[in-house]
């Protein structure tokens, strides 16, 4: 796919008029439903539409017209009304790859939810909290009413003063809910609605007694703060944490001492030499009983919560078995880090619980972006898309732009390929998440995702 111009501004008109379809989609304001092709159980799914077989903003070869050089088109005035929505990404630095395939993401939400007014204006951050600023300042200038991105918290940081002073809502993609509030609304999957899911679910299946083991400081230490509150509201209790620095490479040292395995390799020992040189069938059985064991005694909890992904899980994940953290009898519990297929092939994490986004939809999603774009997106592409899809649907709302806070806030949320979602008035948004449980080379939905916020999800 052809580089853009990192300020190429897109509209409606232009998609509709390349792929020469309709526009099928349309937005339930009454019930802040987002409609789109992948949308949730409140979204209308429009039927026998193809995706294209080409990139979306790979324009048509110019035709050899010669223009009559009596006639001298002016395009009409801009009515004012046309709604601009800013997207603010890291198309050049580090992160470049990231904020291209999260851009493409963002073509396929114009093709499928925008109409003929509405532009997009993708804005290159550089990663950084100053380039943000420039382009935040592009955008405000260029007469954007609405700024999606960018990526991390402290961007939004840096983005948050010149769009409050333009009046201008801003949605970040970042998880770090600490910038939400005065204009910011943070979209990335927050700590605290994965744990209240995922320890409510466990409680009401019988845990009472839950650890921690996670890094320390930013999402670890969120986690484990929200950890303690969902077990006073499910009358359970946090009866041990372990923390741990997120660049220390061998974890071996850290599960050992977490799992006390010292006293309890010990207790084992001990109970062994009891038994052993005894020709009694009670003995023999008892010996038989501590083979395969590496520990005795209790560890104090029924239930382990591991907010870790990727390869430092997969690193992880082995280890507690060999300190006698036996996944058979202790309930493993993940966080949306862990939506990940390749975990299914982790042997350590089967019967392990997390929750995470509905996969039905995303699956769709997933499936339309690599036929058009030949290559899977990544994690974060739904983000991009869902936002995109939600300025579209508002930018056309009782035909006027809306993206004013009351707008965002609506209290029944709206329906994504990520499944439902609502934005809060202090500018953290909740999700309605499934519980998945991993199997042998496979996962599977054990508790679907909530289809309405008829009662909040979280106090």
């Amino acid at each position: 796919m052809a580089q853009r111009p990192a300020t190429r501004s897109w509209t409606g008109r232009t998609l509709l008029g390349m792929a020469g379809l309709a526009l099928l989609l349309g937005a339930c304001a009454d019930q802040g439903t987002l409609s789109s092709r992948f949308g949730g159980p409140q979204a209308a799914l429009p039927q026998g539409r193809p995706l294209p077989t080409q990139p979306l903003m790979a324009p048509p070869p110019p035709m050899p017209v010669q223009p009559a050089p009596q006639v001298v088109l002016t395009p009409p005035p801009p009515s004012g009304d046309e709604p601009k929505v800013a997207l603010l990404l890291p198309l050049s630095g580090r992160d470049a790859a990231l904020g291209q395939q999260l851009l493409e993401a963002a073509e396929l939400a114009v093709f499928d939810a925008a109409d003929e007014r509405f532009t997009l204006l993708p804005l290159d951050t550089g990663g950084t909290p100053a380039g943000a600023r420039e382009a935040a300042d592009k955008a405000i200038g260029m007469g954007a009413r609405l700024i999606l991105g960018p990526l991390f918290g402290s961007e939004a940081q840096a983005v948050a003063p010149a769009a409050r002073s333009a009046g201008i809502n801003v949605v970040t993609f970042s998880n770090d809910q600490s910038v939400a509030g005065d204009g910011v609304f943070v979209f990335g999957f927050l700590p605290r609605p994965q744990v209240e899911r995922v320890v409510g679910y466990a409680a009401g299946k019988g845990s009472r007694r839950f650890a921690l083991l996670a890094p320390r400081g930013g999402f670890g230490d969120t986690v484990s703060d929200e950890l303690q509150k969902a077990a006073r509201a499910n009358r359970a209790q946090v009866t041990r944490s372990e923390a741990y620095e997120s660049g220390v490479g061998d974890l071996s040292p850290t599960v050992r001492r977490f799992a006390d395995f010292e006293r309890r390799s010990a207790a084992l020992a001990n109970e062994k030499k009891q038994y052993e040189g005894k020709t009694d069938e009670v003995s023999r059985q008892a010996l038989r009983r501590l083979e395969g064991q590496n520990g005795l005694g209790d560890l104090g909890f029924d239930s382990l919560l591991m907010p870790e992904g990727g390869d430092r899980l997969r690193s992880l994940a082995p280890l507690l078995p060999v300190y006698d953290i036996d996944p058979k009898a202790v309930r493993l519990l993940g966080t949306a880090l862990w939506d990940d297929p390749q975990l299914a092939s982790e042997p350590s994490l089967r019967g392990a619980l997390f929750a995470a986004p509905p996969p039905e939809a995303r699956a769709e999603f997933e499936a339309s972006y690599e036929s058009t774009f030949r290559r899977k997106p990544p994690r974060l592409a739904t983000l991009a898309y869902d936002l995109v899809a939600l300025a579209a649907i508002l930018a056309k709302l009782d035909d006027k732009p809306d993206f004013g806070r009351a707008a965002l806030t609506q209290s029944t949320g709206f329906a994504g390929v990520d499944g439902l979602f609502r934005f809060l008035p202090d500018g953290r948004s909740e999700r309605g998440y499934a519980i998945l449980e991993i199997g042998d080379r496979q996962r599977r939905v054990v508790d679907p995702a909530p289809v309405s916020f008829a009662a909040p999800l979280t106090n």
